[in-house]
């Protein structure tokens, strides 16, 4: 008897693999990388997923998610090519974090070093400038969709090195999207245009005058829900002008109630110099080749149809990101290069379009793209009553206008490089 009891206690003591998982050593670094970025106080999520305690109280939803894949969102395939930004939970994750869901959610040992992050910011510390909104925007609560385009100067004492870039809002889960630019203005009249255009209900026509002080882009970048400050290796960025403006155009999800909104970046300077200056370019609609999409860019009701662009590179390039780009009627895009000996070089695929989550992907390393190599950007569209995201029911006949509408179409890769220097393809971006 005492040999029978001996046994079931020596049973009962050797800890299984679930009672093994902790939320410290196993469940928060995969939290933290993965959803956090999005659930957190102030972003685009419904609600925070920081601590232990905001974790364990939606375990069983979270267990859930994850194992349908719903969360967290990442669509490109990383069979085509792989992204230093992915967020992609592998096969033992998953089961880790139901197990962990199974059992209690045991807390462990915390033995992890607190990171403080300066409110406001993904950054740990202080911005040395912000760029904001001059008066909040009010968002009228009629369902509707709406392009906002905001004109924000500057003025400085000298030119700066711009060692990282982030979005800031007072109320992210309004805003669908950002893109900014910061374009040079050493002599024009920064204050005697209006503060902002409103593309979705006002003239196109207004927007003319802000087309002068495009004249130098420095600077393109964007946000969407889950993505959070833009850095650089040591050496690389870009030069913030010492007078110029931001142009700042927000996309406002549609709201059933009224809300207001204040948005912005703010940047982080740093005194080591900038040796290598990035660059941006725009494929396809609003950019370079948008005349020699094939065949011609629209789309018919009832249709599915599929559009190429092809544009030759004039010099040996490192690419940081890609940023492909499209509407509701997306279902397929595929950027790759075509090197001169006939090469293929992947840039990004993405088999099941999602109009919700589009992003800058980065490179693990610089790609080098030589001279003579041919970009191919690809794109298939649904413009029938099956696809579901199809904002006209019925199907109406699609194209694109250039005004951004997201009941319009487009098809777009922005990319970022500089031009290629030898062992680009080994340094790290990330």
């Amino acid at each position: 008897m005492r040999g029978i009891i001996a046994v079931v206690l020596l049973f009962i003591s050797i800890p299984t693999n679930a009672q093994r998982i902790t939320w410290y050593q196993h469940i928060a670094p995969l939290i933290h990388s993965n959803c956090s970025p999005c659930h957190r106080e102030g972003d685009a999520a419904p609600f925070p997923l920081i601590t232990y305690e905001e974790v364990a109280k939606r375990a069983s939803f979270i267990k859930k998610v994850t194992e349908s894949r719903y969360m967290p969102p990442w669509k490109p395939d990383t069979h085509y090519t792989a992204f230093s930004n992915e967020r992609k939970l592998t096969d033992e994750q998953i089961t880790m974090i139901a197990d962990w869901a199974d059992h209690n959610m045991p807390k462990g040992k915390d033995t992890q070093e607190a990171i403080t992050l300066i409110k406001g910011t993904h950054y740990s510390r202080k911005p040395d400038m912000v760029l904001t909104m001059k008066a909040p925007f009010i968002i009228k609560g009629d369902n509707m969709e709406r392009f906002i385009v905001y004109k924000i100067p500057f003025e400085l004492p000298d030119s700066m090195n711009v060692e990282a870039i982030e979005f800031t809002s007072s109320n992210k889960k309004v805003v669908h999207h950002a893109n900014y630019e910061i374009d040079d203005v050493p002599d024009l009249d920064l204050y005697n245009t209006i503060d902002y255009i409103n593309l979705t209900e006002g003239s196109r026509q207004s927007y003319e005058q802000y087309v002068p002080y495009r004249k130098k882009m420095i600077y393109y970048g964007g946000w969407i829900p889950g993505t959070s400050y833009e850095s650089y290796p040591a050496g690389i960025g870009w030069k913030m002008p010492k007078r110029g403006v931001m142009l700042l155009t927000l996309h406002y999800a549609p709201l059933g109630r009224e809300e207001e909104n204040i948005s912005g970046v703010q940047l982080f300077f740093t005194k080591a110099p900038v040796k290598r200056q990035i660059m941006a370019v725009s494929f396809g609609s609003g950019g370079i080749g948008e005349k020699d999409i094939d065949p011609y860019f629209f789309i018919p009701a009832d249709v599915i149809k599929s559009f190429r662009l092809k544009v030759t590179v004039p010099e040996d390039q490192s690419i940081l990101y890609v940023w492909p780009h499209m509407h509701y009627l997306g279902k397929i895009f595929k950027a790759y290069g075509v090197s001169p000996e006939g090469d293929t070089i992947p840039l990004v695929s993405i088999k099941d379009w999602d109009f919700k989550w589009q992003e800058p992907y980065w490179f693990p390393t610089l790609k080098k793209i030589p001279k003579g190599t041919v970009i191919n950007v690809e794109g298939t569209y649904d413009n029938t009553i099956n696809n579901l995201s199809n904002p006209n029911i019925p199907p109406r006949l699609i194209y694109s206008s250039g005004d951004m509408k997201t009941t319009d179409e487009m098809l777009t890769l922005v990319m970022v490089y500089m031009p290629y220097e030898k062992g680009d393809e080994k340094r790290a971006l990330r």
